[in-house]
């Protein structure tokens, strides 16, 4: 494995919502902080490259911050925007690979990967009109 994508991959643990913690609801706050992180990426990367999707994804990204609301502790402010920050970071750094890439195999990796971590967060959300 190469040196960027073992670091790719590090990061993507670190960010990840399968992180072991003491409770439901810090695994619940944990995962929704970081989808709320990963969906913000996602609405800068589509201003930029796919601003037909940006509505949708505005849409899903202020459903998951509703989310992390409602579980966060009052206390926990700092350490949930520090989560949703790694995140974003994180799900950037994928989006950019796939996106400004020489290498296609590389960019094919990326691509797949910051889709089925999108898709593990907007799983949960229940899709337009069914509410």
């Amino acid at each position: 494995m190469s040196g960027l994508r073992t670091c790719t991959a590090i990061l993507m643990l670190a960010a990840s919502p399968a992180a072991t913690f003491t409770n439901a609801t810090d695994q619940q706050l944990h995962f929704f902080a970081t989808c709320a992180g990963r969906l913000s990426a996602l609405m800068e990367h589509q201003w930029t490259y796919d601003t037909a999707a940006v509505d949708r994804t505005t849409a899903q990204r202020s459903a998951m911050i509703d989310l992390v609301t409602a579980v966060m502790p009052k206390d926990e402010g700092r350490a949930v925007l520090l989560m949703r920050v790694e995140a974003k970071h994180a799900q950037s750094r994928l989006l950019r690979r796939a996106t400004i890439n020489r290498d296609p195999n590389d960019a094919a990796w990326a691509l797949s990967r910051a889709r089925s971590m999108m898709t593990e967060c907007t799983s949960v959300l229940m899709a337009p009109g069914t509410q």
